[in-house]
């Protein structure tokens, strides 16, 4: 696979869009499912929470959500229309019923009003935080007191192997990501670390691993 490939890859998996998008994203949940599944059980969601989830994609995992817990408001954004789109397709019955809501926005521009959420998190994207700083802001904002955000990624020990990674991605450490929060408002409070089975890159074997953290707002 040659650099232009990977810079293909690079630039969907930050932004799913034209004829790749949907194929891109099917692949995101099949690679993904495991630590998307893990950060819901971190999640330990509880009956009336109102979440935000930051990037969700085409939607695939809320219905995993519900299946813990029925009773609650959920709220996801992304910055790929197309994926906004899917989401509302794949949650239909959820947006329906007013439990569930998709709307297109960047993180550093949430369109939501101060302290209205219990949870907020996201799943492989802060790797494209290309200002951190206002995104942490934004997520404090929206977040009430008492609130928790999750971060799930690859770690930089699994991520710096991928041949793609060298276009536009940010790679982080445990402690790496504890400053970066430490360093805007938050306070991390838990982490969780799980190695899944290896995964096939361009016919090499990768090691995969998944790094949730869990952090408060430090008022």
């Amino acid at each position: 696979m040659d650099e232009e490939k990977f810079k293909v890859i690079a630039k969907q998996l930050r932004r799913p869009q034209g004829d790749m998008a949907l194929e891109v994203a099917k692949r995101m949940n099949q690679n993904n499912r495991l630590i998307n599944l893990y950060t819901i059980k971190a999640l330990e969601v509880k009956p009336n929470e109102r979440l935000l989830e930051i990037g969700m994609g085409n939607g695939f995992f809320v219905k995993d959500i519900f299946e813990i817990q029925n009773n609650i408001q959920y709220h996801g954004c992304d910055y790929s229309e197309i994926m906004v789109e899917e989401a509302r397709k794949n949650n239909e019955l959820l947006v329906g019923e007013g439990r569930a809501e998709f709307l297109i926005a960047t993180a550093d521009k949430l369109p939501f009003e101060d302290r209205v959420f219990d949870k907020v998190f996201s799943v492989n994207t802060v790797y494209f935080w290309e200002e951190p700083e206002k995104i942490l802001a934004e997520i404090h904002r929206v977040l009430n007191a008492e609130g928790r955000l999750f971060l799930s990624l690859r770690p930089k020990s699994s991520m710096k192997h991928y041949p793609f990674v060298k276009y536009g991605f940010d790679m982080f450490t445990r402690a790496e990501l504890s400053v970066l929060l430490s360093e805007n408002r938050f306070e991390m409070t838990d982490y969780w670390e799980e190695e899944e089975p290896e995964g096939d890159f361009d016919g090499q074997k990768m090691k995969i691993e998944t790094l949730i953290v869990s952090a408060k707002k430090k008022l």
